[in-house]
């Protein structure tokens, strides 16, 4: 078989499962292209896309402005590493730094490669600032996060498949449950070797689990009174998905309306991926001030491709097509309407326990167990009925279209999610 020749979808998923490693679970469907809210399989079959690559296409599949960044810098300079200086780095971290209100950036690739860099700038900030004893700082961490799949990250994971038989572990994390500012409390106050505490705004792996209102604020305030930096991954919530530019404000420039009922929370480490670039190219960062960022020195943390110029091109307009096509509104208004939409039908519904979410990042509860294959099976149906979403945890199915989806849109996904549901229940 040429490698040009057309292929039919059986065809492609027996390539990937007798050539690639197992290491995926897909839905049976093969795309070949993408645009705003549609993409198309081999055989030519339109869907709505409702995962937008975990959250990675949040300004639609193939936005001309970002494609159009990454095709005209790709003609003039892709990389040079960071041996030597490049035009267009500088340019995008002072894009970015303006636009998310902190002094320096630390360009990486991709979302667990940030994560690592923030947890090493936490342990070093730890040792040469707040002064802990080399080699004993600690990092708090939640219950039923999902940070990544890198060995430190599933050191601290309670995943089952991510760990087991990866071991042995990384030391000097301590795990407590989410949304419990009392378990944060008591971590932070018997342990003056706590450095940090990571936290996802929204689990959204875990499920969309939304905290309580004021937990990431009074989290942020216990982190200040005994000195421990508060690290915010927002890989999957960030760059507008939760109706917001951030799901903890940060240097939010959305609508007072939007941010009322919750106050700014301003993270002192902060890690962007997968929409920082639109999912045009591998583009993460970690954000932090001076008095933070400046441990890092020469050769203390790099990457060959972290900060090249087409990385710095694609995030630049991915970011400007978030401001100007006023994404964060967007998800704030047609998440608020989804979860109506959705709350109508499932209060007669005896299959769908509940919705949850913030913006356009959005789960559905099926009422089963997790070990179950009703949510599979409903996400099947779901694409043969024009719309792709993948379940989480055996019981959760996780919605999250492109940000640039419509009113009539929407609710023409409305209709298929709701249709689909009928036909499952009792």
């Amino acid at each position: 078989m040429a490698v040009l020749d057309q292929l039919t979808s059986q065809q492609a998923i027996d390539l990937e499962n007798k050539y690639g490693a197992h290491n995926y679970h897909p839905l049976p469907v093969v795309l070949s292209r993408g645009e705003g809210v549609y993409v198309w399989d081999v055989e030519g079959k339109k869907y709505y896309d409702f995962l937008s690559a975990y959250s990675a296409v949040n300004q639609g599949h193939c936005h001309p402005k970002i494609v159009g960044a990454m095709t005209n810098q790709a003609q003039t300079l892709t990389l040079t590493s960071r041996a030597f200086y490049n035009d267009m780095l500088g340019k995008y971290e002072k894009f970015a730094t303006e636009y998310f209100g902190f002094d320096k950036l630390l360009p990486m690739n991709t979302g667990a490669e940030a994560v690592e860099t923030a947890l090493k700038l936490c342990r070093k900030w730890a040792y040469e600032v707040k002064g802990i004893d080399e080699n004993e700082a600690e990092i708090v961490v939640c219950e039923n996060n999902f940070h990544g799949r890198t060995t430190t990250i599933i050191s601290f994971s309670n995943d089952p498949v991510a760990r087991k038989n990866f071991g042995p572990y990384t030391k000097g994390f301590i795990k407590i449950e989410y949304d419990n500012l009392n378990a944060l409390e008591d971590a932070l106050q018997n342990n003056p070797n706590v450095a940090g505490f990571l936290v996802e705004p929204i689990q959204g792996e875990a499920g969309v689990y939304v905290p309580s209102e004021d937990y990431l604020t009074k989290a942020k305030a216990i982190c200040e009174k005994y000195n421990v930096l508060f690290i915010a991954d927002e890989v999957q919530t960030g760059i507008a998905r939760t109706g917001r530019l951030l799901a903890t404000c940060g240097n939010c420039d959305c609508t007072d309306k939007n941010c009322s009922s919750e106050p700014e929370v301003k993270p002192d480490v902060l890690i962007l991926g997968k929409a920082l670039s639109g999912g045009a190219y591998p583009v993460s960062a970690v954000l932090a001030n001076d008095n933070i960022m400046n441990v890092i020195k020469p050769g203390n943390h790099g990457s060959t491709f972290g900060g090249n110029p087409i990385a710095a091109a694609v995030a630049i307009a991915a970011l400007e097509v978030v401001r100007d096509e006023k994404l964060a509104e967007n998800a704030f208004e047609l998440g608020n309407l989804f979860r109506s939409e959705l709350n109508k039908y499932i209060e007669t519904s005896s299959i769908v326990n509940l919705v949850r979410g913030k913006g356009l990042l959005n789960a559905i509860v099926i009422n089963d167990d997790e070990e179950s294959e009703t949510a599979w099976n409903i996400c099947l149906k779901l694409r043969d009925n024009g719309l792709l979403a993948k379940p989480t945890h055996g019981n959760i199915i996780r919605f999250a279209p492109p940000l640039v989806i419509t009113k009539e849109q929407l609710l023409d996904c409305v209709s298929i999610i709701t249709k689909t549901l009928k036909e499952f229940e009792d």
